[in-house]
């Protein structure tokens, strides 16, 4: 069993009793650290960021599935990811997250592999951003539609944000507060508006007659808005008093995240005639002009704008933390933990994490969110298994939040979620599964890779260890 696998010394993270809290090696100076404020913020962007990218789910199902959907899915997947990150953050606060707890759980190959996987359906993810802000800028600038002028906008995009990562994670999140509030109100707005043109007939129609439904983008357009709970738990080191603010954080995001999509899609459906077909990304500025004109639709395009910068930076933010933990957990290099001298932040990660992103940028839309959502099907596997082995293999570690349940209860509540991301896995298309496959067997190959480079010391590895309270005897 992996779990039982002997570890390499810079690999391992010690199950010996201590209540001192995780070091690191990767800073000299003490940094100001997150409060809970910005961290429903960072939490809702690296979730959702507004409803902006839910439209496809309209013309894939029609509106009653789509109003459905988005009832119905926080119930059997938000609440369950949310409730499990809660407890393996806090019982594991360090930089790194579902890395630490894979590790924890199965052994370094497992932690290795759950770090490739996360961190290239974040990259992939991440790509999404730039792109759907230029569907929503190309209506009232048609020359970002297409051509050079697109391609330089998204590369400007992307590099103007990464810049703004560098910046620090205090930044970010405050950052994420404020346009959190100002991308909003334009939706908030255009549904007040909007409530006395509602038909609720509207609501509960199936499409027009013959009409065909897209299960594959459906379930890829619910499933991508209203995931990534987990990748905050990367951060988890940078969070003050992280056993108390994370599960208040995470509560509170997933209120506003389900209020921030259910509010404007049941209005905008109410109130606006059209063919299911016109419902694509970058539909609601449309929609603001259809309810109350021009100067509406500028303003939801400017929110959107917005909220791509949020995306960006919650979701950027996690990725290069991640490979900060992994640093710190000897999985990769110690250069991927250098923190710059300005802004204490890792630069090598972000470096990486934009170069990447901007590659990605210029794929296809679907496919981007599709190859997101199939590596962090894969990723969600593993840390469900992850949260159901820590339980039986550690049953007395510290768990600030513990989720109200036993072994059997929690089994159950994994099990649904579980079916969903086995179906997303299912519908996806071949170029999907190449990709995915690609980077499975990256992500094997680079830790054998990463010990071989420990064995032959061709770069430095942190041998740093550590501590998280828990009992001298576990199962095993």
């Amino acid at each position: 069993m992996a779990a039982a696998e002997a570890k390499p010394e810079s690999m391992a993270v010690s199950s010996q009793i201590s209540t001192a809290t995780p070091t690191t090696t990767t800073t000299t100076k003490s940094s100001k650290k997150l409060t809970l404020i910005p961290l429903i913020f960072i939490i809702y962007f690296a979730v959702s960021g507004g409803p902006s990218g839910a439209e496809p789910a309209v013309k894939a199902a029609g509106p009653l599935l789509t109003i459905l959907g988005f009832l119905i899915f926080p119930f059997i997947w938000c609440i369950t990811e949310a409730l499990v990150t809660a407890e393996l953050s806090t019982a594991f606060p360090g930089n790194g997250g579902f890395v630490i707890w894979a590790d924890q759980a199965f052994g370094p190959f497992w932690g290795s592999l759950m770090g490739t996987l996360k961190f290239f359906s974040v990259v992939a993810n991440i790509a999404a951003f730039p792109v759907m802000c230029m569907d929503y800028l190309d209506k009232l600038f048609p020359v970002f539609s297409s051509g050079l002028p697109r391609k330089l906008a998204l590369l400007g995009f992307t590099l103007l944000c990464s810049f703004l990562n560098y910046t620090g994670l205090v930044i970010v999140g405050y950052t994420a507060v404020v346009v959190g509030v100002i991308s909003l109100f334009p939706f908030l707005l255009m549904s007040l508006i909007a409530v006395p043109k509602i038909h609720p007939l509207r609501w509960v129609s199936l499409g027009k007659k013959g009409m065909k439904r897209d299960w594959n983008l459906y379930f890829n357009t619910l499933f991508w808005n209203l995931n990534f709970w987990d990748s905050v738990s990367t951060l988890a080191g940078e969070v003050e008093k992280p056993q108390k603010t994370f599960p208040q954080a995470l509560f509170c995001a997933v209120i506003l995240t389900c209020f921030s999509y259910l509010v404007p899609i049941l209005t905008t459906i109410g109130a606006v005639s059209v063919d299911e077909s016109e419902w694509v990304s970058g539909f609601f500025a449309n929609a603001a002009a259809m309810v109350s004109g021009k100067w509406l639709q500028i303003v939801v395009e400017i929110s959107v704008v917005l909220s791509s910068i949020g995306l960006f930076e919650a979701q950027l933010s996690s990725c290069v933390y991640q490979l900060v933990g992994m640093a710190d957990l000897g999985f990769l290099p110690q250069f991927f933990a250098v923190r710059s001298k300005w802004f204490d932040t890792p630069w090598v990660g972000i470096l990486l994490a934009t170069g990447i992103t901007v590659a990605a940028s210029f794929m296809d839309f679907t496919d981007i969110v599709a190859s997101a959502n199939f590596l962090y099907s894969l990723g969600m596997l593993l840390e469900f298994a992850a949260f159901l082995w820590l339980r039986r293999k550690l049953p007395a570690l510290r768990r600030p939040y513990r989720v109200p349940m036993r072994l059997p209860g929690l089994i159950i509540l994994c099990l649904v979620p579980s079916g969903f991301l086995i179906l997303i896995m299912a519908i996806a298309t071949k170029i999907v599964f190449l990709f995915c496959g690609m980077v499975t067997v990256f992500g094997i190959g680079l830790y054998f890779l990463m010990k071989f480079c420990q064995k032959n010391r061709w770069f430095k590895f942190s041998h740093v260890t550590q501590y998280w309270e828990q009992p001298m005897t576990t199962y095993s």
